[in-house]
């Protein structure tokens, strides 16, 4: 008789967020170009009762935290290992905006791997469309 599989950490997660009656977990990604966009997406996401994680930094705003380059740099790669947290934490991801870069398309697919669904606000902007 085989023995039975433990459950994984993602169904484990999963449980978890049943059994506290969370909402969906919905993550927002797309190139910071799109900031206005996201917060209005935010902002209809939340309006519909879901939970909303987005990118909370822009690097191509001006700030003080990431005036220095070799900073500037070190801080994209901690807030893409961030982002890449919030899709596995997310339920669903929603693509902001009708351009996707290199950034946003490795998310997608990041985000697919792990069996998320993926929407658009945006059709055409699917890299698998």
């Amino acid at each position: 008789m085989p023995s039975p599989q433990l459950p994984t950490p993602e169904e484990k997660f999963a449980d978890a967020k049943r059994l506290l009656g969370l909402p969906r977990i919905v993550v927002i990604c797309g190139s910071t170009r799109f900031m206005a966009e996201m917060a209005e997406a935010d902002l209809r996401e939340t309006a519909a009762g879901r939970i909303v994680v987005k990118p909370g930094c822009d690097l191509k705003s001006p700030h003080g935290l990431w005036a220095d380059p070799a900073e500037a740099e070190a801080l994209k790669g901690r807030l893409d290992e961030l982002h890449r947290a919030k899709i596995r934490l997310a339920d669903e991801v929603l693509v902001v905006g009708d351009y996707v870069g290199d950034s946003t398309r490795a998310e997608i697919a990041y985000a697919r791997t792990l069996g998320r669904p993926v929407r658009f606000t945006h059709f055409e902007a699917d890299p698998g469309a």
